[in-house]
């Protein structure tokens, strides 16, 4: 089913955990010319098939497992020249439609909420910027508190943990295969798929329970709490 009657699903809800690329920011053609001018200026022909493979992961889990010409080589260094060409980008992204109105709508409704990403807090903090948040004014589960990343259970697990409250009443929003799968993992109640990245029908094989091609109906129904 398309994301509708929110109303209900979110009625007994205690709180959101939120990835943030490609779910609050529109941020994954970005991560992925990263890739792609990294892989070139190693002089590197990947196919973007392999490239999306990254997606909602920490690049230093991806890269020892995924097969490529940078087999054998030192998966932080990988990342580390990965994370330069990002920083080195022009671009920015932009604040998928409703994200900055959902999080308002929380805020003012008292809504807990805690941004589960795989990124670094050197990321996600101006991608926050973004949609307005004041620094320190979302709670944050970062690479960096992560023993193991998205598709383990461990982010949201966390994420939870940071609320404090039960993961079973709780409503996760993702837009990969792998952050669904973490969600799921880690007990969460009802896992929203947004199709910014990934169609309807990979976001439901990965286990979402309904789909949403942005956040403004969502943004509207925390509204009418």
């Amino acid at each position: 089913m398309e994301l509708t009657g929110l109303d209900a699903a979110l009625r007994d809800a205690t709180g959101l955990l939120v990835d943030l690329d490609g779910t609050l920011v529109d941020s994954e053609p970005l991560h992925r010319q990263a890739y792609r001018d990294y892989f070139a200026e190693r002089g590197w022909d990947v196919p973007d098939d392999v490239v999306r493979q990254f997606a909602g992961r920490r690049a230093v889990e991806v890269f020892p497992v995924l097969d490529g010409p940078w087999a054998g080589e030192d998966p932080e260094a990988l990342t580390a020249g990965v994370l330069d060409v990002l920083a080195r980008a022009t671009a920015r992204p932009e604040a998928v439609a409703g994200a900055a109105e959902l999080l308002a709508a929380c805020a003012r409704t008292g809504v807990p909420v805690c941004v589960v990403t795989s990124a670094r807090l050197s990321w996600a903090l101006p991608a926050l910027d973004l949609l307005g948040v004041p620094r320190g004014g979302l709670r944050l589960v970062t690479a960096e508190d992560c023993t193991h990343g998205k598709p383990d259970p461990e982010p949201f697990r966390r994420g939870a943990q940071t609320l404090g409250l039960d993961p079973a009443g709780l409503v996760a929003l993702e837009d990969s295969p792998a952050g669904i799968a973490s969600a799921r993992a880690a007990g969460v109640g009802l896992v929203l798929g947004v199709r910014t990245t990934q169609p309807d029908d990979v976001l439901r094989a990965a286990g979402a329970d309904a789909t949403s091609g942005d956040l403004t109906a969502l943004a509207a129904a925390v509204g009418a709490r």
